[in-house]
């Protein structure tokens, strides 16, 4: 079998799963109550910028994770949204073990000497 064919295999299992049919089935949901869209996308509006900070090394301020805290407490009140909360993060699960296992298969030709020398870069250049 060519690789091609095993990636194609490998998204129609992944479409086969409860985990993708129910994500599917919260997201459609979600489409058809704009108060949970909106609960949703304010959520990833107030996680896109916390990450954005995080990585620009700027410190996430208390008052910032109280807000998401509340925010992520009224949004699992609203059952569309928890749903949708609750399969994203199971359908999630999936591909980042799918990810692992392509990754740790391939370490002998993935080398870790790259990425540690692009951290010593990175940290040498920090301190200059």
């Amino acid at each position: 079998m060519n690789i091609y064919d095993c990636a194609h295999a490998l998204v129609k299992a992944i479409k086969s799963s409860p985990e993708y049919k129910n994500f599917k089935a919260a997201k459609e949901k979600l489409q058809e109550d704009s108060d949970a869209k909106k609960m949703i996308s304010d959520l990833r509006k107030i996680q896109w910028n916390m990450q954005k900070q995080k990585i620009s090394g700027i410190e996430i301020a208390p008052e910032q994770e109280k807000q998401l805290s509340r925010l992520l407490e009224v949004a699992n009140l609203n059952l569309v949204v928890k749903e949708y909360l609750e399969a994203e993060y199971k359908f999630s699960i999936i591909l980042t073990d799918i990810q692992k296992i392509i990754s740790e298969a391939m370490q002998d030709i993935l080398s870790s000497e790259i990425w540690e020398q692009v951290e010593n870069e990175k940290g040498q250049n920090g301190s200059a």
